[in-house]
């Protein structure tokens, strides 16, 4: 990882002064504004910050290819400057991920993750996938099959520049359960029951990595902290109380 420059990530810091310190990590793509929804209602009791992780929202792209390491190194070297002492970590999908290094590398008081992927499970090749690497093998095949990419990849990789496809592909195949099992503190999973992109199994696998962790299946989608989002609210407030 590059010496990052501070000054190129955005972030926003608000809420009671006097409060706990929660961080907010949104998913792939994303930027302050998905998780504004989780931070506004928890300002009134906690002091909080969303940044735009690089690469989105309105934070320069990396310089390099990172890993999920180097995304938990920045926000670590944003808590130092903003001199947050053991700060709640909020995570929603590629932000959980970055969530669970984080905590299994540096100080945190709690962590609750939303449709976090961590434990890489064996799935088969749908029809497409197959066709793809197929024709990949094929003479004169390999533009074509890159370009083929584009339309039976994920949204994600899609919406992505070159750059940041290279970071995607690198991040998504990194299985963070050694990560997991450093944590010990409490750890919340929140979890959509109908979630395609972090299947519930790999929810239940995770919660069992953990020292203290526990599972919460909400009805939804991937989404599913935004579709029960006062419930989420209110669980959150306990768990912080706890």
């Amino acid at each position: 990882m590059e010496k990052v420059n501070l000054d190129k990530v955005n972030y926003i810091q608000y809420g009671n002064a006097k409060g706990k310190d929660i961080i907010l990590l949104h998913g792939w793509g994303q930027n302050i504004e998905m998780m504004e929804p989780l931070g506004n209602p928890l300002s009134n009791k906690y002091h909080i910050t969303i940044l735009d992780f690089p690469g989105y929202g309105k934070s320069a792209e990396p310089d390099e290819v990172w890993t999920v390491s180097d995304y938990a190194k920045l926000v670590h070297e944003l808590v130092q400057k903003l001199k947050i002492k053991k700060p709640t970590l909020i995570g929603h999908s590629f932000g959980g991920r970055v969530a669970i290094v984080y905590a299994a590398t540096y100080e945190v008081e709690r962590v609750v993750l939303f449709g976090a992927p961590c434990v890489r499970t064996k799935k088969g090749l749908t029809l497409k996938e197959k066709m793809l690497k197929k024709a990949k093998t094929l003479p004169g095949m390999g533009k074509i099959a890159e370009i083929a990419k584009n339309y039976i990849g994920s949204d994600d990789y899609k919406h992505a520049t070159p750059k940041m496809r290279e970071i995607l592909v690198k991040t998504v195949n990194e299985d963070l359960s050694d990560y997991a099992k450093k944590i010990t503190v409490p750890t919340l999973l929140i979890w959509g029951e109908m979630d395609e992109a972090a299947p519930l199994e790999e929810a239940k696998l995770l919660e069992n990595l953990l020292q203290d962790g526990a599972l919460i299946v909400l009805p939804g989608t991937h989404y599913a902290y935004l579709e029960n989002l006062s419930r989420v609210i209110n669980i959150i407030n306990n768990f912080m109380e706890g």
